[in-house]
């Protein structure tokens, strides 16, 4: 599938992948600062998701298969694959699949285990928005609500909308197969048969970024990052949350820049 993306900037290839219910232009900011130091910055758009095409496959095989078409297409080589959450496990599959394009890895804030689904009040929320009765923000955000009492995270589902015409809004991500298929998103990185995960271990130089509030990657899960991903380091960063790039934006690019450096 052939992705939206922004680009920005001239160097060593970056490439940057949002997580869930995320678009390219959340990492506008960042993806600036980084061109600036000499990497030509891909922002990308996951298929489901911002403005690339909409599909009913939808599983980290399938997406990494989606970068892999990116960084042909464009000829890349030498790539950085910097993902958070949903997108870091997109990058992990693609590290394990298709090591030989990267230079370095960076995952923001998830590890490569499973995650039971836990985004329920989030999907019952955008499930109680009808586009056929809300023609306001305002009255989408009022919807919300009743089901996500956290400001940021509405705001952030409230980028997805868009006109279609001018009387009728959409989401921009493909709703109804995230809901049929979340399951997925949680998913661990996909070993092939019956592999384990030292079978599989992939050695490209990779940095784990945790936020110090987020139980996203835990200590007791350091044993298994470093099976699957031996050459890796973990970092955290103080007073952030899973949103860790949008909360210390500052320190996240530092973090980052240290280790691609």
């Amino acid at each position: 599938m052939k992705l939206f993306y922004r680009k920005c900037g001239e160097g060593q290839p970056l490439i940057i992948l949002h997580g869930l219910f995320g678009q390219s232009d959340n990492w506008n900011t960042l993806a600036k600062q980084f061109s600036e130091q000499g990497f030509e910055v891909y922002t990308v758009d996951q298929r489901n998701h911002g403005l690339s095409p909409h599909s009913d496959d939808w599983n980290f095989k399938i997406m990494s298969e989606d970068i892999l078409e990116l960084i042909k297409e464009h000829e890349l080589k030498n790539v950085i694959l910097l993902g958070h959450s949903m997108g870091a496990k997109t990058a992990m599959q693609f590290a394990i699949d298709h090591p030989e394009y990267l230079d370095k890895l960076v995952v923001a804030d998830i590890a490569p285990k499973y995650y039971p689904m836990h985004h329920q009040g989030v999907l019952e929320g955008l499930q109680a928005v009808d586009f056929n009765i809300v023609k306001t923000r305002k009255e989408v955000d009022e919807v919300l609500s009743k089901y996500i009492s956290d400001f940021g995270t509405k705001q952030f589902l409230l980028k997805n909308i868009f006109w279609v015409d001018e009387t009728e809004m959409a989401w921009r991500f493909n709703l109804k197969v995230i809901i049929q298929q979340i399951e997925n998103v949680g998913q661990n990185v996909e070993h092939v048969g019956d592999a384990t995960p030292a079978d599989v271990a992939c050695n490209v130089r990779t940095l784990f970024i945790r936020g110090e509030h987020s139980n996203y990657i835990l200590d007791e899960d350091v044993d298994l990052i470093h099976e699957i991903f031996p050459n890796s380091t973990l970092e955290t960063i103080i007073g952030a949350g899973h949103w860790l790039h949008a909360e210390k934006p500052k320190e996240f690019f530092e973090c980052v820049m240290k280790f691609i450096k």
